[in-house]
């Protein structure tokens, strides 16, 4: 995969640059793919699941988009990550065209991540195909670290996953982030309780991603 990190950038930005990059890889089967990081200003997405009620009291800027999942926030304390690579071709642990094995891949690059920081994870993704695909995201115990919303076009994913590594009392606040209670979402660096170096964090996540992915 090519890897880029694009710095704090804005969400629509983002995605625009996302669709392209979804059509160089849709139209070069030999495509390596994208594997970017990067954040984004505050800003509240909404999912195909979003349900009246997600957003009761946000004041800020709100975008609606094409990921599964529902309302979920943004901000500069997240490293988000958007994979834009080929599920037409199988690969190690998953088939061609599996979407379950490509998400339960996602979320175990986060789980790895954050057990190189001796914090115990799990995904929502589990081998028990009863499970929705819209029950996503890593935990540690019953807080929430990682939100994840992907989508498909041609075979080839975009959006991804965001987690929480810096530690913001205003994040989360007026909606109930994916469904939950704000309350419910945790942050790294409130784990440690200590500052966490960015570039080390992101360091381990990207070796993870090109390893799985």
């Amino acid at each position: 995969m090519i890897f880029e990190d694009w710095g704090l950038i804005d969400y629509e930005v983002a995605l625009k640059k996302q669709m392209e990059y979804v059509e160089l890889v849709a139209q070069d089967k030999d495509h390596p793919g994208f594997l970017i990081f990067c954040s984004h200003p505050e800003v509240v997405t909404t999912g195909r699941q979003t349900q009246a009620g997600d957003i009761f009291s946000w004041s800020g800027p709100r975008i609606e988009v094409s990921r599964g999942g529902r309302a979920t926030y943004h901000g500069p304390s997240q490293v988000v990550v958007y994979p834009i690579i080929s599920l037409r071709n199988p690969r190690s642990g998953r088939a061609a065209q599996e979407v379950r094995g490509y998400i339960r891949a996602l979320e175990n690059c986060v789980v790895s991540t954050l057990h190189e920081y001796q914090i115990l994870s799990h995904g929502k993704t589990q081998d028990n195909t009863t499970n929705s695909l819209e029950d996503t995201g890593v935990w540690v115990g019953k807080h929430k670290i990682a939100s994840l919303g992907i989508a498909v076009r041609k075979w080839i994913t975009f959006h991804g996953v965001a987690i929480n590594v810096a530690h913001d009392e205003t994040a989360f606040q007026g909606l109930h982030p994916c469904g939950y209670n704000s309350s419910v979402m945790t942050n790294l660096e409130k784990l440690l309780n200590e500052p966490v170096d960015l570039m080390a964090f992101k360091s381990q996540l990207k070796k993870y991603c090109l390893k799985n992915l």
